[in-house]
Parts: C-alpha cells; structure tokens; sequence
C-alpha cells in the first residue's frame, strides 16, 4: 500500500509538472502575441466553426509537437553522438527530479491514512533543489560541445558563466529562508507559513524576506536562460545557442526544459514566499477569520482548495515570468556578469548578514522575556 501511494504522488507530481509545462507553451506563444498586439496562433480549427473562435490551441499543443517529433534528427559531421544524444536528457531529467521535493497540499485523510502531498517527503529539500538545478548546465556544456559547432559552443560557455555568476545569490537568498523557518524542509517552511503575524497578517515569506523574494525570482529567471537573460540562446547572436545542432524531439526536449524551469522558479517563489498551497486563514476543520468568526468546511474540501491555492499561484508567477521575458530587452554579455556579480551577490550577501543579526536579536529578547 505504501509503495502504491508513493508511485501516485510521484505521479500527480510529474502530471503537474508536464501539463504546466505545455500549458506555458501555449500562454507564451498567445501572450505574447497579446502583449506585441498581434493575433498569433490562430489556424487549425477541428472544430469547424462550431466555436465562434479559436486560440490556437490545436496549433500549439497538438500540430506543432506533432510536426516536431516527425522531424528528422540530424547530427552534425564531426559530433559526438553519444553525448548529442545524453544532452537533452541531462538538462530536463534533474528537473523533474527537483519537482518531486515540491509540496502540492497539505495532507489528504482517506480513513485511517494520511497522505502527504509531497512526492518525496525530504528534510534537506533546499539543498536537493540546489543540487538538481546544478545539474541542468552539464545539459547545456555538453549540447554545446558535442555539436561541434562554434556558435553551439559559445552558448554552452556563457551559459556555465551564467549559472556560477547567478546561483550563488540564489543560495544566498535561500539561506536567508532557511535562517528565517529554521528548516531546509519544505514542507514545514509552508506550514510555518500559515501562522499569523499580530493575528491578521499571514506569515509568508515576502513579508519576511522581501529582498530574497527579488533576488531569487531574477537569478532563477537567469537560470531558466529566458530573456533578458537568454545569452546562451541568443538568436541574434548565435542562432540558437546551444542547441543550434538540434532539431527534431531533441530540441523539443531542450525547448520543454526551459518551460520546466520556468515552473520551478514559480514553484519555489510560492512555496517560499507566498504559503505555498496555504490559503490565508484555512486551516484542517475550516477557515477561522480574525475576530473569532469559523466556518466550517469538510477537509475534502479543504485539501481540494490547498491544492487549487498551490496551481493558482503557481500559473500566477508563470504568467509574471513570461510577461518580463516579453517586456524586457536582452542585456548585453557584460551587463549581465555586472548584475550577478556586482549587484545580487553584494545586496544577498548583506540580506543574510542583516537576516543573522535580527533573528540572534529576536531570539535574545524572547529568552529574556
């Protein structure tokens, strides 16, 4: 039964994951042709015009990935086969992986059994996220180098910069988080989340840790190698960086590790800054307002709503990555290394020094109260 259970919530985690991924794929090819004031996909009607519109979801999830898959894989004179081939597995693999630490809900009671919704329950789940995002690069220096190709190897090399320049503000950030709860579990950092401050005010992260909000959401959109950060893909620059040499579901695969890494950054943002699947005064038996007002609500319900609050949020900070990724202009290579070296890691650096200090003061008052 135990193994049973697991499998399932390995299952609803990697559901999740998958269908946010190729939901991105649609909102960004229509949202961004909302944002330019455009029409963007919009052919393929199976519908016959029984519909009095069309979004263009045939095109993008059904036509495209079809076309796609069907294309002919080429490898360059000259590659490595072997690691053209690993590349793409290297980058989405440790993705999925990361997801697997991300609560999605609280518990779920069916009789006597109490699930938690956590696909790995892990008490160090901070430094496997770390561990796994690292990972990804070997994807993107090895899809460079095995294309034996210049401009492929050029993205390979600015994206390993990249990633050294950026993740070590984004641990900074994350340590603040970690000093602040007092875990690396992050289930219980959620969970800590649904107290309250004076009674009223949930206690999420961004009112704690609003500069570690900032800093973590732009080094992982740099993570996530999306513009303005998109040095390593810069088309105008490098044709596609590095997976130039790919076509076919190799390069759908690269294409659907950066929409995985765009839903991770929001996984992680909501998990750490807004109560994760917490909705604000909901608790096991129902909501209890300030001023002693309770409703009661079945705890179905209740795990249902968790669940919803955790999608919501998530699709929310989506959207808000994918709304800069088509707002901003590409930043020059040196603009870039200036940002991660000479602005996030400073501002990070003294967030942790100032979050160390308060919370030894904090602690020293209440043990002398």
């Amino acid at each position: 039964m135990d193994l049973l259970i697991a499998f399932a919530k390995c299952l609803v985690s990697l559901l999740i994951v998958l269908q946010v991924g190729v939901i991105l794929l649609w909102v960004e090819r229509k949202g961004s042709a909302l944002i330019q004031d455009r029409v963007g996909a919009n052919r393929a009607n199976i519908f016959g015009g029984i519909l009095p519109f069309n979004l263009g979801i045939v095109n993008t999830l059904m036509a495209d990935p079809v076309k796609l898959f069907h294309k002919e894989d080429i490898v360059p004179e000259g590659a490595d086969h072997f690691l053209h081939w690993l590349a793409p597995f290297l980058a989405l693999f440790p993705l999925f992986l990361t997801y697997a630490v991300i609560p999605f809900g609280d518990v779920l009671v069916i009789g006597d059994t109490t699930i938690n919704l956590q696909a790995v329950e892990l008490n160090v789940g901070i430094l496997f996220v770390l561990a796994m995002v690292s990972l990804g690069v070997y994807g993107v220096v090895l899809g460079g180098w095995a294309s034996n190709s210049r401009y492929a190897l050029l993205g390979g090399v600015r994206g390993s910069a990249q990633m050294i320049s950026y993740e070590i503000a984004m641990g900074l950030a994350l340590v603040a988080v970690v000093l602040t709860y007092g875990t690396l579990d992050l289930q219980a950092i959620v969970r800590a989340q649904g107290d309250l401050m004076w009674g009223v005010i949930p206690a999420w992260g961004v009112f704690y840790q609003p500069l570690a909000l900032v800093i973590l959401f732009i080094a992982g959109m740099a993570e996530s190698k999306r513009a303005p950060f998109d040095l390593p893909e810069a088309e105008s620059e490098l044709i596609a960086g590095f997976f130039t040499e790919y076509s076919g579901s190799k390069q759908s695969v690269f294409m659907m590790a950066d929409f995985v890494e765009v839903a991770i950054v929001a996984a992680l943002v909501t998990t750490l800054f807004f109560g994760g699947w917490q909705v604000p005064y909901l608790y096991r038996d129902g909501f209890h307002f300030p001023g002693g007002f309770s409703i009661a609500v079945p705890s179905l319900l209740v795990t249902v709503l968790q669940v919803l609050s955790f999608l919501v949020k998530l699709f929310l900070f989506c959207w808000f990555q994918i709304l800069v990724r088509w707002s901003l202009p590409r930043l020059r290579y040196d603009q870039l290394m200036d940002l991660g070296w000479k602005r996030l890691l400073p501002y990070a650096l003294a967030n942790l020094a100032v979050s160390a200090v308060l919370i030894l003061l904090l602690q020293g008052w209440t043990v002398r109260s």
